[in-house]
């Protein structure tokens, strides 16, 4: 299994000109702030001799408009998080299949045209983004985009079916139990019974949110209706997952070139460092980079790599995954791989894993973004 993608055919527009990419952020989810921290670094890195680049802001209640092309104005800097502000305009998808072009309107006056996008590079994290919603959006609309398609998005969002998935795939997965609604309310001794079988420590998490936001650590079942309702304050579904005693390992894939096989990068690891956070939670990630280690290529051995990167790229097929992925997961003292998620559209600032792991690869931060491009520009829309 090659780590390294083939080289970057030429640009795939539909005429001489640059590939037109439109870079959407934002969103309505509570990692509203971590994609536009990952749309600056993308605005800075993108190659914009090869690319004309048009940034589109989603603001938290969901309105398209056009924001600042300016990679410092979407930084997290000194904790301040970035926010796309509302304003009185929206901008419009194109209105039917055939057409590419793009238009802003605003109360009172005329509609105004944008032109037209070659691809859409969806740089959102969690509902509303990374989904399946907006995925469906631009498929309806016939315009290509970077990353997973409508199936696998809501798969990989979704960590309850997710598991369901790759456990019927044949992939190792933990022991979890999900809860929907007001089970752990109506059934309270039946539901105690089932996460009681699990042990403990425990992780509490919304089905269907990321970077780690919502996500309690256990150790104490009096502190698990707690746990429930922290995490039910993000999503109404819950998944309570067995901890898992191992090393916490990540694996970057990219889809293959011309039918080819997925690409599965060297592995990299975490380790949280800092005693105050018990695990690689919100604060760890991206507001104390100091209580955690990085490290990339991961300290196994060659035989337990290649088991982490063939688990990888097993669990993107699984999934039906596009462009890239993240696949996160265990590698336990006796040498097993379990998979504790796969995440669609993984954070991309230079910092993140992703990307690290393709530098240490052999694939910088801006052959990457190119490579992901051209990927999206030779996928054909509608059903393939």
């Amino acid at each position: 299994m090659s780590s390294l993608p083939a080289p970057a055919s030429g640009p795939a527009a539909s005429d001489s000109s640059r590939p037109r990419v439109l870079v959407l952020f934002g969103g309505r989810s509570s990692e509203h702030a971590i994609s536009c921290a990952t749309a600056g670094a993308v605005l800075r890195a993108i190659d914009r001799e090869r690319y004309d680049v048009l940034p589109i802001g989603i603001t938290p209640r969901g309105r398209w408009v056009r924001v600042a092309d300016d990679p410092d104005r979407w930084a997290i800097v000194d904790g301040r998080l970035p926010e796309v502000e509302d304003v009185p305009e929206q901008v419009l998808l194109p209105q039917e299949v055939g057409t590419r072009e793009l238009q802003v309107i605003e109360p009172g006056s005329p509609a105004v045209d944008l032109g037209a996008v070659d691809v859409v590079l969806p740089l959102l994290h969690g509902p509303f983004g990374e989904d399946g919603t907006l995925q469906g959006m631009l498929e309806l609309a016939d315009v290509r985009y970077v990353g997973a398609g409508v199936l696998a998005s809501a798969v990989g969002m979704d960590k309850h079916f997710m598991k369901v998935v790759l456990a019927g795939a044949g992939l190792p997965v933990g022991p979890f139990v999900t809860l929907r609604g007001d089970d752990y309310e109506t059934d309270r001794d039946g539901v105690r019974a089932q996460i009681a079988a699990l042990g403990l420590p425990l992780f509490v998490k919304p089905a269907r949110a990321g970077s780690s936001i919502g996500i309690t650590r256990v150790v104490d079942p009096a502190d698990l209706p707690a746990a429930v309702a922290e995490a039910q304050r993000h999503d109404p579904k819950v998944v309570v997952e067995a901890g898992i005693v191992g090393r916490e390992i990540e694996c970057a894939v990219l889809g293959g070139r011309g039918g080819a096989r997925p690409r599965a990068s060297l592995p990299g690891e975490i380790v949280v460092t800092d005693a105050a956070h018990g695990f690689y939670d919100f604060e760890a990630k991206y507001l104390d980079e100091a209580a955690v280690q990085l490290s990339c290529p991961a300290d196994l051995p060659d035989d337990v790599t290649a088991r982490v990167r063939d688990v990888a790229v097993r669990t993107f097929e699984a999934v039906d995954g596009e462009g890239l992925g993240r696949v996160d997961v265990f590698v336990t003292p006796g040498g097993e791989v379990v998979v504790n998620e796969i995440n669609t559209m993984p954070g991309f600032t230079p910092f993140s894993m992703y990307p690290r792991m393709w530098q240490e690869s052999g694939l910088s931060y801006p052959d990457l973004l190119d490579e992901l491009l051209q990927l999206a520009l030779e996928r054909p829309t509608g059903l393939r």
